[in-house]
């Protein structure tokens, strides 16, 4: 952990991503107590202070009810996060699986769920997206189910790239010359060279998944209001430019900074453990 956090910060702009992430994250998992206003981050209002600019009580200005913004972004933050991790508990796993089995089997197998991917891969993520959440509630569960489908055939193209290449490696051929199971060499012999790769793109992927989630927020597919979301803060603010600018700015700059910090580790990450591009 020490060595990898030394090859990291050799590299100014891979310790410029980790330091922007472990921000993100801290700003998240402490925003009950670091926030100024706690309880703006649900249906609160304070005419008194409605659609100020930044002053010293609110550093970053006030919405339209008077809500604190710095306090919902740092809330907004925890949306974020919760639905990127979850949807990449999902994805990856569920690509990878298809990537596998299709470029290490081949035959049949390939062909059906290689054409299967190709089918998502043929529509644009963010129109398959807007079509589901057409189609249903406009919640959170909603907006990660979404996101999933349209996420995980990128991870099956990858995978099935990596793995056709490793299947006529020597270790493959010895793995099956002494009667492995497919089962065994798929997971503990092919899989785990796939990893690096895996990995770096779920990194670079983070910051993806915060801009999909936040635009479908943006077109009010996304998580509703009263709860704080980046996405609809930028859509609400939007309307206001360029007098009430905070009110979108902030929370652009919040989505930039998230999106930035995951790209930057990403690269570092994808040098560290010897990727190719």
């Amino acid at each position: 952990m020490i060595r990898t956090l030394r090859i990291v910060g050799q590299n100014p702009l891979s310790l410029l991503g980790l330091i922007l992430v472990a921000l993100v994250v801290l700003a998240a998992a402490l925003a009950p107590w670091i926030s100024p206003f706690p309880s703006h981050n649900g249906a609160v209002v304070d005419f008194v202070y409605a659609n100020q600019g930044p002053t010293a009580r609110n550093w970053m200005g006030t919405d339209l009810v008077g809500r604190d913004i710095l306090s919902r972004i740092l809330y907004a933050y925890q949306i974020s996060l919760f639905l990127s991790l979850v949807v990449l508990a999902i994805a990856p796993p569920v690509g990878t699986l298809v990537g596998l089995l299709a470029g290490y089997m081949g035959g049949w197998v390939e062909t059906i769920l290689m054409r299967i991917v190709d089918v998502f891969l043929s529509i644009p993520p963010l129109v398959l997206a807007i079509a589901m959440m057409g189609v249903l509630e406009p919640t959170l569960t909603n907006a990660m189910l979404a996101v999933t489908v349209m996420w995980w055939p990128w991870y099956a193209r990858l995978v099935y790239s990596l793995a056709r290449s490793e299947r006529e490696e020597g270790y493959v051929l010895a793995a099956e010359v002494i009667g492995a199971s497919t089962a065994h060499i798929t997971f503990r012999e092919i899989l785990p060279n796939c990893l690096p790769a895996i990995i770096t793109k779920m990194t670079l992927d983070m910051g993806f998944v915060i801009i999909i989630a936040s635009s479908l927020s943006f077109l009010g597919l996304g998580v509703q209001p009263p709860t704080p979301d980046l996405g609809s803060m930028v859509a609400e603010g939007a309307r206001y430019l360029p007098d009430s600018w905070w009110l979108t700015v902030f929370p652009g700059l919040a989505i930039l900074v998230a999106v930035f910090g995951f790209n930057l580790l990403g690269d570092g990450l994808r040098d560290l453990l010897g990727v190719d591009e």
